[in-house]
């Protein structure tokens, strides 16, 4: 478990800081491999094990899933040496690759695309074809 993805939740809430910097503008001006930095924020208010992501131009990207920010946050805090990269973005959700341990993570290879027609099997809906009119 020295090398995991992890969800970046909380990408679509504007940031607390003067300028209410705009977290999805930011993914979206990242490109994939750029450094992230974890940071835990043991006084959240809302949540003591919530470990906050920033982009390498220090705005605040979003937070770690709550499932995962505990462990993170425990292996952070005991000062394992830690590395993490943006890996991707999928509607509300962001993900990065994180490795502790020393190094670099690496990027899973890409999946092919799923063609949700092909893959569907026979479900018994057949569209008509493209053709003229039907004379309404």
């Amino acid at each position: 478990m020295d090398e995991m993805t992890l969800a970046v939740v909380g990408i679509d809430f504007p940031n607390e800081d003067k300028a209410r910097s705009n977290r999805r503008f930011e993914w979206l001006a990242s490109a994939i491999g750029d450094p992230v930095t974890l940071r835990p924020e043991p006084r959240n208010r809302h949540d003591p094990h919530a470990v906050a992501v920033f982009s390498q131009r220090e705005v605040q990207l979003g937070y770690l899933s709550a499932e995962r920010a505990p462990l993170i946050g425990a292996r952070l805090r005991r000062g394992e040496e830690v590395s993490a990269i943006y890996q991707g973005l999928r509607g509300s959700v962001a993900y990065i690759r994180v490795r502790f341990g020393g190094g670099a993570p690496t990027l899973p290879p890409e999946r092919e695309p799923v063609d949700p027609v092909a893959s569907s099997g026979d479900d018994g809906f057949y569209p008509d074809p493209d053709g003229p009119e039907w004379g309404a």
